[in-house]
Protein backbone atom coordinates (compact mmCIF):
# COMPACT_ATOMS: atom_id res chain seq x y z
CA UNK A 1 0.00 0.00 0.00
CA UNK A 2 1.26 3.48 -0.90
CA UNK A 3 -0.41 6.75 0.08
CA UNK A 4 0.60 10.14 -1.34
CA UNK A 5 -0.64 13.35 0.31
CA UNK A 6 0.13 16.82 -1.07
CA UNK A 7 -0.31 19.89 1.11
CA UNK A 8 -0.14 23.14 -0.88
CA UNK A 9 1.60 26.14 0.66
CA UNK A 10 4.67 26.76 2.74
CA UNK A 11 5.83 23.79 4.90
CA UNK A 12 5.83 24.57 8.63
CA UNK A 13 8.32 22.96 11.05
CA UNK A 14 7.20 21.86 14.51
CA UNK A 15 8.46 24.62 16.86
CA UNK A 16 10.11 24.09 20.20
CA UNK A 17 7.54 24.44 22.95
CA UNK A 18 7.51 27.48 25.18
CA UNK A 19 7.56 26.99 28.93
CA UNK A 20 5.54 28.92 31.48
CA UNK A 21 4.70 28.44 35.11
CA UNK A 22 1.35 28.81 36.76
CA UNK A 23 0.77 28.03 40.41
CA UNK A 24 4.33 26.77 40.73
CA UNK A 25 3.93 24.14 37.99
CA UNK A 26 5.72 24.20 34.63
CA UNK A 27 3.71 23.93 31.44
CA UNK A 28 4.93 23.42 27.87
CA UNK A 29 2.86 24.86 25.02
CA UNK A 30 2.92 26.14 21.45
CA UNK A 31 1.28 29.57 21.06
CA UNK A 32 -2.26 29.35 19.63
CA UNK A 33 -1.44 31.72 16.77
CA UNK A 34 1.56 29.69 15.51
CA UNK A 35 1.12 28.50 11.88
CA UNK A 36 1.94 24.89 12.86
CA UNK A 37 -1.65 24.44 14.05
CA UNK A 38 -3.21 25.21 10.64
CA UNK A 39 -0.51 23.16 8.88
CA UNK A 40 -1.06 20.11 11.06
CA UNK A 41 -4.81 20.48 10.64
CA UNK A 42 -4.38 20.42 6.84
CA UNK A 43 -2.27 17.24 7.05
CA UNK A 44 -4.74 15.64 9.46
CA UNK A 45 -7.75 16.44 7.26
CA UNK A 46 -6.11 14.88 4.21
CA UNK A 47 -5.17 11.79 6.22
CA UNK A 48 -8.71 11.47 7.63
CA UNK A 49 -10.05 11.54 4.09
CA UNK A 50 -8.23 8.30 3.31
CA UNK A 51 -11.00 6.27 4.94
CA UNK A 52 -8.55 3.64 6.16
CA UNK A 53 -8.20 2.06 9.59
CA UNK A 54 -5.02 2.18 11.67
CA UNK A 55 -3.07 -1.03 12.09
CA UNK A 56 0.14 -2.12 13.79
CA UNK A 57 2.25 -2.54 10.62
CA UNK A 58 5.62 -0.93 10.03
CA UNK A 59 5.74 2.15 7.78
CA UNK A 60 8.20 4.13 5.70
CA UNK A 61 7.55 7.87 5.29
CA UNK A 62 9.14 10.10 2.66
CA UNK A 63 8.60 13.85 2.81
CA UNK A 64 9.54 16.48 0.27
CA UNK A 65 9.23 19.97 1.76
CA UNK A 66 9.41 22.64 -0.95
CA UNK A 67 9.85 26.13 0.52
CA UNK A 68 9.21 29.38 -1.31
CA UNK A 69 12.29 31.56 -1.68
CA UNK A 70 11.96 34.99 -0.07
CA UNK A 71 11.98 37.92 -2.53
CA UNK A 72 15.31 39.04 -1.06
CA UNK A 73 16.97 35.96 -2.63
CA UNK A 74 16.26 37.25 -6.14
CA UNK A 75 17.84 39.98 -8.23
CA UNK A 76 16.71 41.31 -11.60
CA UNK A 77 19.07 38.87 -13.28
CA UNK A 78 18.12 35.78 -11.23
CA UNK A 79 19.15 34.17 -7.97
CA UNK A 80 21.39 36.37 -5.81
CA UNK A 81 24.94 35.03 -5.40
CA UNK A 82 24.62 35.19 -1.61
CA UNK A 83 21.23 33.47 -1.46
CA UNK A 84 21.33 30.39 0.80
CA UNK A 85 21.28 26.99 -0.88
CA UNK A 86 18.87 25.38 1.56
CA UNK A 87 15.93 26.40 3.75
CA UNK A 88 16.67 27.09 7.41
CA UNK A 89 14.30 24.81 9.37
CA UNK A 90 15.69 21.48 10.54
CA UNK A 91 14.33 18.62 8.46
CA UNK A 92 13.41 16.57 11.53
CA UNK A 93 11.16 19.37 12.84
CA UNK A 94 9.28 19.35 9.52
CA UNK A 95 8.83 15.57 9.76
CA UNK A 96 7.77 15.67 13.43
CA UNK A 97 4.72 17.87 12.85
CA UNK A 98 3.61 15.78 9.87
CA UNK A 99 3.92 12.44 11.67
CA UNK A 100 2.07 13.76 14.72
CA UNK A 101 -0.77 15.06 12.51
CA UNK A 102 -1.10 11.68 10.79
CA UNK A 103 -1.17 9.99 14.20
CA UNK A 104 -3.93 12.39 15.31
CA UNK A 105 -5.94 11.53 12.18
CA UNK A 106 -6.11 7.91 13.35
CA UNK A 107 -6.38 6.49 9.83
CA UNK A 108 -2.93 5.12 9.04
CA UNK A 109 -1.04 4.03 12.14
CA UNK A 110 -1.82 4.00 15.84
CA UNK A 111 1.37 5.82 16.79
CA UNK A 112 4.25 7.30 14.85
CA UNK A 113 6.63 4.85 16.54
CA UNK A 114 5.45 2.50 13.75
CA UNK A 115 7.49 4.58 11.29
CA UNK A 116 10.65 2.48 11.06
CA UNK A 117 12.32 4.32 8.22
CA UNK A 118 11.96 7.73 6.68
CA UNK A 119 13.40 10.57 4.74
CA UNK A 120 12.66 14.27 4.69
CA UNK A 121 14.12 16.34 1.88
CA UNK A 122 13.86 20.11 2.08
CA UNK A 123 14.62 22.51 -0.71
CA UNK A 124 13.71 25.86 -2.15
CA UNK A 125 11.22 26.00 -4.99
CA UNK A 126 12.44 26.97 -8.42
CA UNK A 127 11.20 30.29 -9.75
CA UNK A 128 7.46 29.91 -10.48
CA UNK A 129 7.20 26.56 -8.66
CA UNK A 130 4.62 26.52 -5.85
CA UNK A 131 5.64 25.72 -2.27
CA UNK A 132 4.18 22.45 -1.00
CA UNK A 133 4.73 19.32 1.05
CA UNK A 134 4.50 15.89 -0.56
CA UNK A 135 4.17 12.98 1.88
CA UNK A 136 4.54 9.40 0.67
CA UNK A 137 3.62 6.65 3.12
CA UNK A 138 4.41 2.99 2.43
CA UNK A 139 3.18 0.09 4.51
CA UNK A 140 5.83 -2.60 4.80
CA UNK A 141 4.82 -6.22 4.30
CA UNK A 142 4.61 -8.31 7.48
Amino acid sequence: MEIVLTIPGQPVPQPRPRISTRGGFGRAYVPKDHPIHAYRQAVELLARGLGTKPDDADYVVEIEAVFERPPSHWTKSGLASKAPRRPVPDWDNVAKGIQDAITDAGTVWGDDDQVVDGRCRKRYAERGEPPRTVITIRRLPP
